[in-house]
C-alpha cells in the first residue's frame, strides 16, 4: 500500500507561482515512480508531469513544459511540483499519483492517488 498526501494549493493571480508537495509513505512506496495529474471542472483528469524515482528523469505535458518543474527529495519521500507563470487555464484540482513511467507518461495501474489539492488562478 502507498499513501499520498498533497499540500500547497491555493489562489494565485495569473503569472504567479505555487509549489505543490506530495508526501508518500507505505511499505512498497520506493518501487514506484511519481507524478501529478489535474482535473478541471467538467473535464477529464489529465497528465501533468512525472519523475522516475530512482534516477530523477522528468516528463511533462506539452501544456506545462517550460513553466512547471517536478522534483523529488528521496530523503523526505516527497515529490514537488513547482508551477510558474500560472495561467487561468491551469485552474484545477491537482492529484499526486504513484505508478510507472512509460513513454513520457505515468501509468497509474495500481490506483494510488492523493486526495487532491485545489489550484485556482485568477485572471
Amino acid at each position: 500500500q502507498v499513501q499520498l498526501v498533497e499540500s500547497g494549493g491555493g489562489l494565485v493571480q495569473a503569472g504567479g507561482s505555487l509549489r505543490l508537495s506530495c508526501a508518500a509513505s507505505g511499505r512498497t512506496f520506493s518501487s514506484y515512480d511519481m507524478g501529478w495529474f489535474r482535473q478541471a471542472p467538467g473535464k477529464e483528469r489529465e497528465f501533468v508531469a512525472a519523475i522516475r524515482w530512482s534516477v530523477g528523469n522528468s516528463y511533462y505535458a506539452e501544456s506545462v513544459k517550460g513553466r512547471f518543474t517536478i522534483s523529488r527529495d528521496t530523503a523526505k519521500n516527497t515529490v514537488y511540483l513547482q508551477m510558474n507563470s500560472l495561467k487561468p487555464e491551469d485552474t484545477a484540482v491537482y492529484y499526486c499519483a504513484a505508478g510507472f513511467t512509460r513513454n513520457g507518461y505515468l501509468l497509474n495501474e495500481d490506483g494510488y492517488w492523493g486526495q487532491g489539492t485545489q489550484v485556482t488562478v485568477s485572471a
